[in-house]
């Protein structure tokens, strides 16, 4: 393997980013990005996912460092991570591409184990998501582009799993790490990363709780790869670089890109195009959902008039029986299902995965009257534009056909699309209104969105729990 060596230029990124050196649009992100994270979390703590995590790290406890979200209590850093990683990730609820469930939760837990600043916080998470984004913008495009030309997802690829880097990034900055020991986190990290089984995972039913990558295991990875480069402990710290490292058996050696990786690195921002969530579900059914609604939302439809509805998009490979939901997992990645409960004005939020709305036989009827078919056209068009997720709906209702067409969905990071701060913190306030009072959940958005001025994380972490 051949190419430009990005050890180097990252390890340079990781030490010597400072607050001051941060434009203000990045910090503003960066706390749009923690915020809406910490909702997610909070309303993670309601699905099966979430609980059986809770379960186990508090089983497995360790030193009272590190705050678990919205219950309260601590336990270890590397189980903080674990169990935060699992809830921010439970609901699918969590902004695309899939990078704040992997590297918000090591940076929170050891940002508070380590007493660190709100700036040292930011800093971090502001490097671990610029990293995690550079590394998925080279991987996931190799899955884009296979959707694009063969209807498919490839057979061997991975999405997110890559994102330990980023986080390893991360908490090695929050430890203060030599550029030696930050090389070797790196490293560990490359070495701890969970095998590119997205095409299995996606072709299992009933959709399992691991999903395309284990975030709970490689958040927890993260952190126990900084700990143990501080002590010392050594791995290969030019793992990205070698003709055997990493990028050959994580991605394949010929989608390897290492200059696109490190161009303008610490000078344009990546990770500014964050799409966030109006749906917790998965982005490939959202454009779908925003003309649904559209349509019945304007021509005041309800259940019983809608006689069918027609809903054409990209190929969408992630749940092969759309008719099939026995799972929380399973309704995330349903088109049939969200637009059911979206039919029937269910409160979008966490309420659309409660097992008693997912069994509700109202909504399983409903389900029966939806079909989902691929159009040639949006194809073509998703291959042009990355950012588009194009569809079209037809819903035949009391005799008549309402159509409505779209090429983005609402929270797409462009102009028109994407979902401002009062947008975002209403989010937030829904998905914490189950865990938190009002004036925790106030609290936790001040602190937030002035996080520059917190003296000590601990107190964040404080904000987020009972």
């Amino acid at each position: 393997m051949s190419g430009k060596a990005v050890t180097d230029d990252l390890v340079k990124f990781i030490t010597g980013t400072t607050f001051e050196s941060l434009p203000g649009g990045v910090v503003q992100e960066v706390k749009r990005s923690l915020l809406d994270s910490f909702g997610c979390a909070l309303a993670g703590i309601a699905t099966e996912k979430g609980k059986i995590a809770l379960s186990l790290a508090k089983r497995l406890g360790g030193t009272a460092e590190s705050t678990i979200i919205g219950v309260g209590g601590k336990v270890s850093c590397t189980n903080a991570a674990y169990v935060n990683g699992e809830l921010i990730n439970g609901l699918d609820f969590d902004a695309i591409p899939h990078i704040q469930p992997f590297v918000v939760p090591p940076v929170l837990a050891v940002g508070e184990s380590a007493a660190a600043s709100g700036k040292d916080l930011i800093v971090a998470t502001a490097i671990a998501q610029e990293i995690a984004r550079r590394l998925s913008g080279i991987f996931l495009a190799h899955m884009g582009a296979s959707l694009v030309k063969h209807g498919k997802t490839p057979d061997v690829f991975g999405n997110s799993n890559e994102h330990i880097l980023g986080a390893a990034a991360g908490v090695g900055r929050l430890l203060h790490l030599t550029p030696e020991k930050t090389a070797q986190a790196l490293g560990i990290a490359g070495y701890f990363c969970s095998l590119p089984v997205c095409r299995d995972w996606e072709s299992t039913m009933p959709k399992s709780m691991s999903k395309y990558a284990p975030a709970g295991w490689l958040c927890q990875g993260a952190v126990t790869a900084g700990l143990l480069a501080e002590q010392g402990f050594t791995a290969n710290p030019a793992v990205l670089d070698g003709d055997y490292g990493f990028p050959r058996f994580y991605g394949g050696a010929e989608r390897w890109n290492p200059d696109a990786i490190v161009d303008k690195l610490g000078q344009e921002w990546k990770f500014y195009g964050i799409n966030y969530k109006p749906y917790p579900c998965c982005k490939f059914i959202h454009t779908e959902l925003d003309c649904f609604i559209d349509i019945i939302e304007t021509n005041d439809l309800f259940p019983d008039q809608i006689e069918s509805i027609k809903a054409y998009s990209l190929p969408f490979v992630a749940h092969p029986d759309q008719h099939s939901v026995t799972t929380q997992v399973d309704a995330q990645f349903s088109v049939p299902y969200n637009l059911a409960v979206a039919a029937y004005r269910v409160k979008c939020g966490p309420s659309w995965q409660d097992m008693e709305v997912i069994n509700d036989p109202r909504i399983r009827a409903f389900m029966k009257k939806v079909s989902v078919g691929v159009d040639p056209e949006m194809v073509a068009v998703r291959a042009k534009d990355s950012q588009a997720f194009p569809a079209r709906v037809e819903v035949a209702a009391d005799g008549k056909t309402y159509v409505k067409e779209a090429k983005y969905s609402k929270g797409t990071a462009l102009p028109g699309y994407r979902l401002t701060d009062e947008q975002l913190v209403e989010k937030f306030k829904l998905n914490a209104a189950r865990m938190l009072t009002q004036t925790k959940i106030d609290k936790a958005v001040e602190t937030v969105m002035a996080l520059e001025k917190l003296e000590c994380v601990p107190a964040l972490a404080a904000s987020l729990a009972l």
